[in-house]
């Protein structure tokens, strides 16, 4: 748990201090706004590229009040919290990966993202197919709470609802994750994106079409 947390941290905190550094070496005007078509449409001031990085610890912040929350509300262990803080780590990445991304873009005063030589669809959503197959594993350990987890007013009626449907939620995040890890290998830019999303639509209605069928047995 100590090792998750300062994981956390850095998390929270690497790309303020990898921004303040690069700020130095950053033209005085970068790429502030991309288009639909991933075209430059703005020219910004190199400190707009703090936004996303002073955004990021107040997501950590938020996260951590959240898993507070949901283990006040759990009666005996820390599975609530361990169950949040894992989410929260799975959006850390994948805002690291969107600055990161952002700050390289910007010292190399890109005008089009797909002359970068990484997709950002690809990027984002592989992780975020990890992320879901990890969440999945560990949806399943959350006790009944108001704040994380497959919460519908079906899942919620009573222990065994609950329990049946964080573990049917967590094969449909598990199988969506992988959807979308295959998406972000053989897809790009908005082909990837919008079957991504389909994909984690689909899982989200299959979760909550299985959760009311449980609570209606």
């Amino acid at each position: 748990m100590k090792v998750k947390r300062m994981l956390y941290l850095v998390l929270m905190f690497l790309p303020l201090a990898a921004t303040l550094v690069a700020l130095w070496y950053l033209p005085d005007t970068i790429p502030a706004h991309y288009g639909a078509d991933g075209q430059v449409n703005r020219w910004g001031s190199k400190y707009e590229m703090l936004i996303l990085p002073l955004m990021i610890p107040l997501f950590g912040l938020f996260m951590l009040a959240m898993a507070k929350v949901a283990k006040k509300q759990e009666k005996t262990g820390e599975n609530n919290e361990k169950v949040c803080l894992m989410g929260g780590l799975v959006f850390l990445v994948i805002f690291n990966a969107m600055a990161f991304y952002f700050l390289y873009a910007g010292m190399q005063q890109t005008e089009r993202l797909d002359s970068l030589p990484v997709d950002l669809s690809q990027l984002l959503f592989g992780l975020l197919g990890i992320g879901l197959i990890v969440m999945g594993n560990v949806m399943p350990k959350a006790r009944k709470n108001s704040v994380l987890g497959l919460r519908t007013s079906w899942s919620m009626k009573d222990e065994t609802a609950w329990k049946k449907s964080q573990r049917a939620g967590g094969i449909c995040l598990m199988a969506a994750g992988l959807g979308m890890l295959l998406c972000s290998i053989l897809t790009k830019g908005w082909l990837c994106f919008g079957l991504s999303m389909g994909l984690l639509l689909a899982a989200t209605a299959a979760g909550a079409i299985y959760s009311y069928w449980v609570a209606s047995k």
